[in-house]
């Protein structure tokens, strides 16, 4: 095998090249003879759903396609060495210091029980890179670098007590340490917030524009313009079109590409369906502007981090949900959104202040007082598969949510038939009863997830970042079931995204929050046309989009 040094690569016309690339796993083969080139100071995005054989991709030019993979290919040339017939030993020398890799699961990748620091610094220590004393102030500097706050506290914690968007900058710092020619990021800034993805592309485009060549994998096409130079969309394995990213982002060809761009939700999407038509008209839906249904009046938080220092998390936050109303908050990692919905769902004592539940008392309950009204109250994660029970089926999941409610089924033949009216509302069917959640679908299972929400038949449900983890098309049917379901139901949505697209598309009104505090709030038409607050505009400014063609 030939031997090249690190940064001579980016002198390549071309530094990586692809041809009629295909993996199997058994008998299905995922990715069908696709073809590709990467050059130096330039981004290629490969975009496309979950299956489309993107993620697979990636991992194979890194040499981690997995056990029982079957890997055939024409050609896979790294500037002159052939990374088609690449020992193990041989790829160690590779990862790192001549091809960078982020991927998009941080809490997977990183050890949980090592500091978030040492798992910066890996690639220094594994190929010599200094002393520990010197690889420990690198780690911190690269943390930094890609946006984390206080990056020496960071550093000495664990992944663990990191929030996702803050493992997956450590991931992305972790990737760039050694400054490799070549970087494949896979989904790098789907955890991200607004203005954390707008740093991290902006860091990205440095590198570009330092004569790194970048594989960008993506399904969101907006964050894709910001970058690529070409444009390649994978769909069951196969790329169905490729150009230069004006042409395929503006004037696509393919009707899946279309679909794809037709599904992300903004400004303009607002009151429309995302995923097509419907066969069934939408109810009118009514607001009451009575009593609200959920109201926090000055909840605060202090938490004690590890170097023993108390952080107000939530500060003085107050709101009102109505009948049927839909309140988006919106906010960054550590804006203190998420902490105030657990507070609002009772999971988490707030320090001062309190929630009532249709002006009564609900957060200053006892657990024993609180149980017989939590039917009233449902929740829809960011993650349903990490709330369910893997040992139970999907029915055995809707069942047991069903006897909460105020109409417990009576018999199995009841529940099982009132298991299968929740799931038909949420567009599954008796066919998926007996399945297991990891057999499911992302989509699926957050349909799953919403009609084991909605089986008490609450009147609030609390979506925390229901569909950050979905595919663009996914995103859409779900965004689309949840209001057909408001609309129909007349249940009222607490609703927290850091997608201002998401947020601007399904609430009512919002609450924008920054440091544990509301900064702003109002309509979504105030909020978003006629901010009042600096940091909203500066929210409002960070959002890739699309632009006009």
């Amino acid at each position: 095998m030939t031997t090249v040094d690190a940064r001579p690569l980016v002198k390549q016309a071309t530094l990586l090249r692809v041809e009629n690339l295909r993996v199997a796993f058994g008998g299905d083969q995922v990715v069908k003879g696709i073809s590709f080139t990467a050059r130096p100071g330039q981004c290629l995005a490969i975009v496309g759903e979950s299956g489309s054989g993107k993620s697979v991709t990636a991992r194979t030019l890194v040499g981690l396609t997995g056990a029982g993979a079957r890997v055939t290919a024409d050609r896979i040339d790294l500037a002159g060495t052939d990374l088609l017939h690449t020992s193990e030993r041989a790829w160690r020398a590779v990862r790192g210091r001549r091809v960078g890799f982020v991927l998009q699961d941080a809490l997977v990748s990183l050890d949980q029980l090592r500091r978030v620091g040492d798992e910066v610094s890996e690639p220094l220590r594994i190929h010599g890179w200094g002393g520990r004393a010197e690889r420990a102030d690198k780690a911190v500097e690269l943390l930094g670098s890609v946006g984390v706050p206080e990056p020496s506290v960071r550093a000495r914690q664990r992944p663990y007590e990191l929030s996702g968007g803050l493992r997956q900058r450590a991931l992305i710092a972790s990737a760039i340490a050694l400054d490799p020619p070549l970087l494949i990021a896979d989904e790098p800034t789907t955890a991200l917030d607004v203005t954390v993805q707008a740093q991290v592309l902006d860091l990205l485009a440095a590198s570009k524009a330092r004569g790194t060549s970048i594989i960008l994998i993506s399904h969101d096409l907006s964050v894709v313009a910001r970058l690529a130079d070409e444009v390649a969309v994978m769909r069951d394995g196969e790329i169905v079109e490729h150009g230069p990213a004006a042409q395929v982002l503006y004037e696509p060809r393919h009707d899946y590409t279309r679909m794809l761009l037709a599904a992300i939700p903004s400004e303009h999407t607002r009151g429309t369906r995302l995923s097509g038509p419907s066969t069934v008209d939408r109810k009118p839906r009514t607001i009451d502007r009575g009593r609200p249904v959920l109201e926090a009046r000055h909840l605060t938080k202090v938490f004690r981090g590890p170097d023993k220092v108390d952080r107000t998390v939530v500060d003085d936050v107050s709101f009102e949900l109505f009948g049927g109303e839909t309140l988006g908050i919106v906010g960054e990692s550590g804006s203190g959104k998420t902490t105030t919905a657990r507070i609002a769902l009772a999971l988490l004592a707030a320090t001062s202040g309190e929630v009532l539940l249709h002006g009564e008392p609900w957060s200053a309950l006892t657990s024993e007082r609180r149980r017989p009204l939590r039917r009233q109250v449902g929740v829809v994660y960011q993650d349903p598969h990490s709330s369910f029970d893997p040992r139970w089926s999907v029915g055995r999941i809707l069942t047991d949510a069903l006897g909460t409610g105020d109409r417990p089924p009576g018999s199995k033949a009841e529940a099982r038939e009132r298991a299968v009216r929740l799931l038909e509302q949420v567009g599954l069917g008796a066919a998926h009863l007996d399945a297991a959640p990891l057999r499911l679908s992302g989509g699926q299972r957050q349909r799953v997830a919403i009609a084991r929400a909605l089986a008490p038949e609450p009147k609030v449900v609390v979506c925390d970042e229901p569909v950050s983890a979905l595919d663009v098309s996914i995103q859409a049917q779900v965004l689309d079931l949840l209001t057909d379901l408001q609309h129909e139901l007349g249940v009222s949505y607490l609703f927290i995204s850091h997608d201002l697209g998401v947020i601007h598309h399904v609430s009512d009104r919002i609450l924008v929050m920054k440091d544990g505090r509301i900064v702003e709030h109002g309509t979504a038409a105030d909020v978003f046309e006629r901010p009042r607050h600096p940091y909203t505009r500066q929210l409002l400014t960070a959002v890739p989009r699309l632009g006009a063609s």
